[in-house]
């Protein structure tokens, strides 16, 4: 849950920021996104990405709280909360 709303706190400040830019240069369309048969996103370099299990989880949850990355987040974008 917490994952989904720093994405779409991302997104949403992706999007204000470009409607604020100026160029000189014309406006071009953006690429277009390729979509795999099942309707999932694919990298733009076409390579899949393997899914990770519980465990592969956990080991990188164990892994943030060891060397402060668990920490910092939690003082830097979850502050607020």
């Amino acid at each position: 849950m917490k994952t989904m709303m720093i994405t779409l706190a991302f997104a949403g400040l992706a999007a204000t920021g470009s409607a604020f830019a100026q160029s000189s240069a014309p406006a071009q369309a953006p690429a277009p996104t390729t979509l795999a048969q099942t309707g999932q996103w694919v990298p733009p370099d076409g390579q899949s990405i393997a899914p990770k299990t519980r465990a592969e989880v956990y080991q990188d949850l164990v892994k943030s709280e060891q060397d402060g990355q668990l920490d910092y987040l939690n003082r830097t974008l979850y502050w607020h909360h």
